[in-house]
């Protein structure tokens, strides 16, 4: 019976955290349940005892997958393979899912023009390797009074620098200002 394999190593979390998620066999403590067979016939309802002895008879576990009318909905399969499906299908949807990476450039206000095209060129660069880029302005001092005035022209700059790149759609993804800082993000829309 395959139930051997997650009692005796209980300890170990190799299948532990899926596993732990159902109620096998001797674990499942109504006294009764609806069964489903291995083909997906429902039995209908029987004595837990009585279902788990249907699952021994096949080399099978019976585990609990969910409720129906107060009683626990069993069914009748390969444990194991069970969870190794699921682990698998997991892992594919992780493979095929877009991970989008943020990266930061800060810049003051005053920043020289030398230093203000070397950070342009990095952005471009991030566009280009599809991430998203977050631009932070950092005031200090005098320049928090005019914040409003200086950071509407800096992202104005920012912005018109980059369209005449023509790396694609530029979208401006967020806002926020808080304290001396104020950030915006940006992604290239793709086509």
């Amino acid at each position: 019976m395959n139930n051997k394999f997650f009692k005796d190593k209980t300890s170990h979390s190799a299948h532990n955290d899926e596993a732990n998620k159902y109620v096998v066999n001797e674990q499942i403590r109504s006294d009764k349940v609806i069964v489903i067979n291995a083909a997906g016939e429902n039995l209908g309802e029987m004595p837990r005892r009585q279902a788990i002895s249907l699952a021994e008879e096949s080399e099978l576990d019976l585990v609990q997958m969910g409720e129906k009318e107060g009683l626990p909905v069993t069914k009748i399969m390969n444990f194991g393979k069970f969870l190794y499906s699921k682990k698998k299908q997991l892992n594919d949807a992780k493979k095929h899912q877009k991970v989008v990476q943020l990266k930061e450039i800060k810049m003051r206000p005053n920043i020289g023009d030398q230093d203000y095209k070397t950070k342009l060129n990095q952005s471009e660069q991030f566009f280009k390797e599809g991430k998203k880029v977050k631009f932070t302005l950092q005031f200090r001092g005098r320049e928090i009074s005019m914040m409003e005035d200086l950071g509407k022209k800096f992202f104005a700059r920012i912005l018109q620098d980059l369209t005449e790149k023509n790396l694609g759609s530029l979208v401006e993804e967020k806002e926020s200002r808080g304290g001396s800082l104020w950030t915006k993000i940006f992604f290239i829309k793709e086509k």
